[in-house]
C-alpha cells in the first residue's frame, strides 16, 4: 500500500430516501435493516475491515437517530459532518466534508451499498489497484446483468486498460456502479457552493481520462426500494446455506 492509499472515508448517509417510503417516513435510509443488518453497519464495517479511519458520516434526514447510531459504534472513528440544516446531494456532502477528510484521496461509500463478498474484500481489492499515478477516481462497478434488485440500464463502459466511459446515447451499458470510489481532493475543490451531485467529480475524471473501475468480486444487491430488501435477503441465506 503506497503513502498516497486513502486512509479516510465519507459514508453518505444525508439522503431522503425518497424511493424507500414508506419505510423511511420514521427512519433515515441507512438505518434499514437487511438480514437483520443496518445498511450503514454494512458499510461501516466494511470500511473498519479494510483499516480505514477516520471515517466521516454525513446527517439530515433523521439525524439524531442516525447519530445516536452510529456514536454506539466502537470502530471505525466516526466523526459526524452536520448537514441539518440543508440538504446539499451526494457533492455538495462530499465538499462540506472535505476539511475533515484530510488533503490526501479518500473513499466515497453511498450508504445503501450492499454486497456479498467474494475471496478477498472488495474494499481491500478497491485500496490495492488505487493508482494515483494514472486515475483521479477509481470506482468499484458491478455487472448490471447479475445484480439482484437493479433494472436500470447500466452506467458505464469498461475498456481493456481500466477506464470508464458513461453509457452516454447507448441503449445500455454493462457495468453499474456499485456505490464505492477512492477520489482525489482536487476533483472537489473548484466545485459550486450548495448542493450538487458527485457526478460532476466523475465527469471531471472522465475529461482528463482519468476515471478507473475495479469490478466488483462477489455479487451486488441493489437496495433500492422496500421490495429489493426481500430479494437481498433471499439473495444472502442461499448464499449463507451454500
Amino acid at each position: 500500500m503506497s503513502h498516497t492509499a486513502p486512509k479516510t472515508a465519507i459514508v453518505l448517509a444525508a439522503g431522503l430516501g425518497k424511493r424507500m417510503l414508506p419505510i423511511t417516513e420514521t427512519m433515515p435510509k441507512p438505518l434499514v435493516k437487511v438480514a437483520g443488518r443496518t445498511l450503514i453497519d454494512f458499510a461501516l464495517d466494511s470500511l473498519a475491515g479494510a483499516g480505514i479511519g477516520p471515517v466521516i458520516v454525513n446527517v439530515h434526514h433523521f439525524a439524531d437517530m442516525l447519530e445516536a447510531h452510529v456514536k454506539a459504534r466502537r470502530s471505525p472513528q466516526i466523526v459526524v459532518s452536520d448537514e441539518r440544516d440543508a440538504v446539499l446531494e451526494t457533492g455538495g456532502g462530499v465538499k462540506k466534508a472535505l476539511p475533515l477528510l484530510g488533503s490526501g484521496p479518500f473513499i466515497t461509500f453511498n450508504s445503501d451499498s450492499l454486497w456479498i463478498e467474494g475471496k478477498t474484500p472488495n474494499l481491500k481489492r478497491l485500496v490495492s489497484a488505487w493508482d494515483p499515478e494514472r486515475m483521479d477516481i477509481l470506482m468499484l462497478i458491478a455487472e448490471a446483468a447479475t445484480s439482484i434488485g437493479y433494472d436500470g440500464r447500466g452506467d458505464f463502459h469498461l475498456d481493456e486498460t481500466g477506464r470508464l466511459r458513461r453509457r452516454g446515447t447507448d441503449a445500455s451499458a454493462p457495468f453499474v456502479y456499485a456505490g464505492v470510489a477512492i477520489v482525489k481532493p482536487d476533483l472537489v475543490t473548484d466545485t459550486p457552493e450548495g448542493p450538487f451531485s458527485a457526478n460532476l467529480f466523475y465527469d471531471r475524471a472522465i475529461a482528463k481520462d482519468r476515471l478507473y473501475g475495479l469490478r466488483l468480486d462477489g455479487q451486488w444487491l441493489h437496495v433500492g426500494e422496500p421490495k429489493a430488501i426481500v430479494e437481498a435477503e433471499a439473495c444472502l441465506a442461499s448464499h449463507a446455506a451454500r
